[in-house]
This record gives C-alpha cells, structure tokens and sequence, in this order.
C-alpha cells in the first residue's frame, strides 16, 4: 500500500509539562525517555505511531491504576 502524502509536518506533542512519571512516562505528552529524545529524528510515519502510543497511554493512565490491576491476577500470600 503506498503511503499518503503529506503536506505538513507532523507537530510535537509536548505541552510544556516536562515531568516522569513512575514509569518514565512524561506526564504532559505521555511519550518515553527515548521517543521525546529521538522526535527529531524520526520519520512522519514513526512520529503518528508514537502519537498512536502516547493516546493510549493516556487513556490507561486516566482509568487509574485499578485498570492495570485488573489485568494482573492477584495471587494470595502463602505465609
């Protein structure tokens, strides 16, 4: 499948909230360590994934950790 033209640049989504959180995630664009770094470099294609990504995340992250625990099964102390 050929790729879509474009005619703009794919922006940057930071925001200005240059903060991790827990996971390394920044709290403002929800991209990783390595993805705001590396923006610059990256082609349109790989920019709209990290998008993609960071939409994802941020939804995850709204729902909160029991969203997270629910899909891990809890397993009883044996002590």
């Amino acid at each position: 499948m050929a790729e879509q033209l474009e005619f703009f640049p794919v922006p940057s989504p930071c925001c200005g909230i240059c903060q991790a959180d827990a996971r390394g995630y920044c709290l403002g664009c929800m991209r990783s360590r390595e993805e705001r770094f590396n923006w610059n470099r990256f082609s349109d294609a790989q920019k709209r994934d990290v998008i993609r990504l960071c939409h994802q995340r941020a939804l995850r992250h709204k729902r909160g950790p029991s969203a997270v625990s629910d899909r891990d099964p809890h397993q009883p102390t044996l002590f």
